[in-house]
Order: structure tokens, then sequence, then C-alpha cells
């Protein structure tokens, strides 16, 4: 990836900034295929790895060849760590889940098994995706919260990305 004041060039394309991306959390935008969205403009989509890795899966991904060939989209494709929404799963109803220094546990209403996602688990399943921009694990707090909760999810975000 290299660095320019306006742009971001990156494996599957050029990124010009500011840029808007759609949201292709489950690894498609809605009743658009790539070609269409490639006609709109869309230079780049965000994909949300919290919800990848439950469906269709990391096995399903890798079987399909990744992100870009499971979607059918040929640009720059961003993945979300899912950091925010283990906070809104996870400290709007703790009895999904638990938030450590090791990462997040939860468990989706509905789902038959816990998911582990830990500050390298979601960074080697983002570069497994083949995703081109990738982003860390993040603990995310309320805005409302009190400063010594917004301070230690600061704290916990810096060193999880370490």
């Amino acid at each position: 990836m290299s660095l320019h004041p306006d742009a971001l060039q990156l494996p599957h394309g050029r990124l010009r900034l500011p840029a808007f991306l759609p949201d292709a959390t489950q690894g498609v935008v809605r009743s658009l295929a790539g070609a269409d969205l490639a006609r709109c403009g869309v230079q780049a989509l965000v994909m949300n790895t919290f919800h990848l890795m439950q469906r269709p899966g990391s096995s399903t991904i890798q079987a399909l060849g990744g992100l870009h060939r499971m979607s059918g989209w040929a640009g720059p494709i961003i993945t979300d760590s899912g950091g925010f929404q283990a906070y809104s799963l996870i400290r709007e109803n703790p009895r999904y889940g638990s938030l450590s220094e090791r990462g997040i546990t939860f468990r989706p209403e509905g789902a038959a098994r816990k998911f582990n996602l830990t500050p390298e688990k979601t960074v080697q399943l983002q570069l497994a995706y083949g995703a081109d921009v990738v982003i860390c694990l993040d603990d995310c707090t309320h805005a409302g919260a009190p400063l010594d909760v917004q301070e230690e999810s600061v704290r916990r975000t810096v060193e999880w990305a370490r």
C-alpha cells in the first residue's frame, strides 16, 4: 500500500480520498452486483469480520477464494474488525458475552456456539479473507459513558493494536 495525499494505492485498486464506502457487511451490497456498483462510481466496499465469521463463515469464504471472488467485487475491500458489533451485542446485553484484555467472547442470539474474537484472530481472519485494508479490533463504548470507561476503552484498543 502506498500513501498519497489524496489517495491510497491498494492491491485491488486506487482509493481516492475522501470516499463514501457502501456497507457490504456480509459480503454484498443488497440488491446490487459488483458491476453495478462499479458503474455507479463506487471505489471500495466495507465488510465486517464479526458478521462474516458467523455467516457465511471463514471456511466458506476461503473455499470460495476469499472475499473478492465470493462477492464478485474486483475493487478494494476494507474489513472492519467487528469491535462495534461486539459493543452493541455485549455492552448492551451482557448475557450474550464478555470482553476482556484477551478479546471478545460472544454468543449471538440463536447461535449454538460461542465465538472468540481476539486481536490476533481478527487480523488473521481479515488477511485470510484477502482484505486490502485491515482494521484492528477495537473496544467501543457508548458516547455517554463515564470518562474512566472511555479511557479504559482507548487503552484496551491501543493495546490490542500492538
